[in-house]
């Protein structure tokens, strides 16, 4: 199967569920979520792929609410993106969401063929 620009672009403009927030009380702080079960389709062979989700962040104003976020990469379920996607993605409408003072997620995807791929991506001045 020949690898085309729209494989490469698939996911990225999908309509997903919205990341709610909620306002923030304190300040300084680090929050850590990690989401075991993420799961997405290759957009070239449809194959699952399957993961970790790791987001990290030190909020401003706001913080995310839990069940948007679950609701959200839920959402990856059926989509086909690939993991690079998928991790960019995934920060890119966080720091919309969230407006964070800084912000770091990582994908960790099991084994497919022998290789596990790690993929991080990060906004902002880490604290």
């Amino acid at each position: 199967m020949k690898y085309t620009k729209r494989h490469a672009q698939a996911g990225l403009k999908t309509k997903l569920p919205k990341l709610e927030v909620l306002p923030n009380q304190y300040q300084n702080y680090r929050i850590t979520i990690t989401i075991p079960e993420y799961t997405s389709l290759c957009p070239k062979t449809g194959m699952p792929d399957c993961g970790t989700i790791t987001i990290e962040y030190e909020p401003k104003k706001h913080f995310v609410e839990l069940k948007s976020l679950k609701l959200y990469i839920l959402a990856y379920r059926n989509l086909g993106i690939f993991y690079e996607n998928a991790v960019n993605r995934i920060m890119r409408d966080f720091v919309q969401a969230v407006k964070p003072r800084w912000a770091i997620v990582r994908g960790e995807f099991n084994p497919r063929g022998g290789i596990l791929s790690r993929v991080e991506a990060r906004y902002g001045k880490i604290h």
